[in-house]
C-alpha cells in the first residue's frame, strides 16, 4: 500500500493562516476599491450639504419638528436619477450641460438659463460665506464679520485658481463628513421620539401655510440644486479629459457600460450621503431645538446648539468644522458651475484642469461670482435669512433647468444608446412637476 504524501504540519498551518488572512482582507480590499470608484458624485453629494442646506434643514426641524423627514426618502431617488442623467449626458456627449443646451435649443434659452444659474449661485456663495463668518465668530466674537468673509472668499479663490480642485476636495470631503455628527447625536438624544420619528418619515404631512411652503421650496431647492446639475455634467467630462480623452469624438467613442456602471455607484453613493445628513439634521433639530421651544434659527449659535447632546459645550466646534468643510467644498462648485455655464455659452475654454492663463475668461467668471457673493454680505442682509433665501432661489430655478436636462437625456439624437429608459424619463418629468409646483407655492407664499 503506497504511503500518502502529507504536508508538514508547519506548512499546513502556514497555508491555513494565509487563507484566513486573504479572506479577512477581502472586505478591506472591496472597501478600498469602492472608495476609489467614488469621484464627482461623492463630491457633489457632499457639497450639496453646504451651509445653506444645513440651515434649511435645521430650520425645518426646529420649526416643524419631524414633519419634513419624509422628504429625505423622496428626494434621495429623485435627485439620484437627476444627477445620473446629468452625468450620463456628460459621458455620452463629451460636453457640459450648457454646451449641450447651446447645440439643441435657441440661444435665448441658454442665455436665460445661464443668467438664472449665475444669480442663484452668486446668492448662494454670498450666503455660504456669511454662514462661515458667523460660525467663526462663535470662537472669535470680536473679530470683524466683514474681515472673516473677505478672508474666506480670497482663500476659496486662491485654492480654486492655484490648486486642482480634485486635490483639495480629497481632503475637504473628510471635513464635510463631520456633519455625520448629527447621525451620532440622534442616538444619544434622550428626548428623541423614535415612534413619532418613524411615523413622520413614512407618512407625508403638509400644512400648506405660507411659511411651510416657503421652507418646503427651500429644502427641495437646496437638495435638488441647479448648480449640481451643471457641475456633475462638467466633472464627468473633466474626468475623461484627465484620463487622456482630449477630443469630443474620442470621449463619445470611449463611453462604455463599465464607465456608466461606475458612475451610477458614485452618484447614488454621493446622493445617499447627502440625504442621510439631511434626514438626521432635521431629526436632531426637531428633538433638541423644537422640543426645547427654539423654533427659529436666528444665529449660528442656535444651529450649533443642536449638537450639544453629543459634544456638550464644545458642540460649536463640531458645527464650525462642518460648516467650514462644506463651505470650502461648495463655494468652488457654485462658482465653477456658473463658470462652466457662461464659458460653454460663449464658446470659451473651460475646465478646472486648465491653468488660469489657459482659460482666463473661465476663471474670470469664477472670480466675479465669488466677489459679487462677497459683496452681498455688506448690504445689511442677515446671514441666516440669506441662507434660507438662497435655498428658495435654487428651488425657483431648478424646474427651469430640469426641463432641458430631461429632454436632453431622453433624446436618441443627443444620447444615442445612452438615452433614458421610459421609466427614467417618467421620473424625470415627475421631478420637474414637483419642483414646479413647489416654486409656484413659494411664489404664492411670498405675497
Amino acid at each position: 500500500m503506497a504511503n500518502k504524501t502529507t504536508k508538514p504540519a508547519a506548512k499546513v498551518s502556514s497555508d491555513a493562516l494565509g487563507a484566513i488572512e486573504r479572506a479577512a482582507g477581502v472586505p478591506f480590499k472591496k472597501a478600498g476599491d469602492y472608495w476609489k470608484r467614488l469621484g464627482p458624485g461623492l463630491t457633489t453629494g457632499a457639497s450639496d450639504d453646504d451651509p445653506s442646506g444645513v440651515i434649511a434643514y435645521s430650520q425645518a426641524g426646529a420649526k416643524f419638528g419631524y414633519q419634513f423627514l419624509w422628504l429625505s426618502w423622496l428626494t434621495f431617488p429623485l435627485m439620484s436619477v437627476v444627477q445620473e442623467m446629468c452625468a450620463r449626458i456628460g459621458i455620452a456627449t463629451g460636453r457640459g450641460l450648457a454646451a449641450n443646451i447651446r447645440r439643441h435649443f435657441p440661444r435665448w434659452a441658454l442665455i436665460f438659463v445661464t443668467l438664472l444659474l449665475f444669480i442663484a449661485n452668486t446668492l448662494n456663495i454670498g450666503a455660504d460665506l456669511g454662514a462661515m463668518a458667523s460660525a467663526s465668530q462663535l470662537i472669535w466674537p470680536n473679530f470683524p464679520f466683514g474681515a472673516f468673509v473677505g478672508i474666506f472668499a480670497l482663500v476659496s479663490l486662491f485654492l480654486e485658481i492655484a490648486m486642482p480642485y480634485s486635490t483639495y476636495a480629497r481632503y475637504l470631503k473628510w471635513l464635510a463628513l463631520v456633519l455625520l455628527a448629527y447621525v451620532l447625536t440622534a442616538f444619544v438624544v434622550p428626548s428623541i421620539n423614535w415612534g413619532e420619528l418613524l411615523t413622520a418619515t413614512f407618512k407625508p404631512t403638509m400644512s400648506f401655510t405660507k411659511e411651510h411652503l416657503l421652507l418646503l421650496t427651500g429644502v427641495l431647492g437646496t437638495t435638488i440644486s441647479p448648480y449640481l446639475f451643471f457641475w456633475q455634467t462638467s466633472q464627468e467630462v473633466e474626468q475623461e479629459v484627465l484620463s487622456g480623452q482630449t477630443s469630443i469624438k474620442e470621449r463619445q467613442r470611449q463611453a462604455s457600460v463599465a464607465e456608466v456602471k461606475d458612475m451610477r455607484t458614485d452618484v447614488w453613493s454621493g446622493m445617499l450621503l447627502s440625504n442621510l445628513v439631511m434626514f438626521f439634521i432635521i431629526a436632531v433639530c426637531a428633538a433638541v431645538l423644537n422640543q426645547a421651544g427654539i423654533t427659529n434659527i436666528n444665529t449660528a449659535a442656535d444651529a450649533a446648539s443642536a449638537l450639544k447632546p453629543l459634544a456638550g459645550d464644545k458642540a460649536y466646534l463640531l458645527y464650525i468644522v462642518g460648516i467650514m468643510g462644506t463651505g470650502f467644498l461648495a463655494i468652488p462648485v457654485l462658482a465653477g458651475s456658473a463658470a462652466y455655464g457662461f464659458s460653454e455659452m460663449m464658446g470659451w475654454k473651460t475646465g478646472l484642469y486648465r491653468k488660469a492663463r489657459e482659460a482666463a475668461a473661465f476663471y474670470g467668471v469664477i472670480a466675479v461670482s465669488t466677489l459679487v457673493g462677497l459683496g452681498l454680505n455688506f448690504v445689511g442682509i442677515d446671514p441666516i435669512k440669506a441662507l434660507l433665501g438662497a435655498a428658495v432661489a435654487n428651488g425657483l430655478v431648478a424646474p427651469v433647468v430640469l426641463v432641458f436636462i430631461v429632454w436632453l437625456a431622453s433624446s436618441k439624437e443627443v444620447m444615442g444608446k445612452w438615452r433614458n429608459r421610459k421609466f427614467t424619463t417618467i421620473i424625470g418629468w415627475g421631478v420637474v412637476t414637483l419642483m414646479a409646483l413647489s416654486a409656484v407655492g413659494a411664489i404664492w407664499a411670498s405675497f
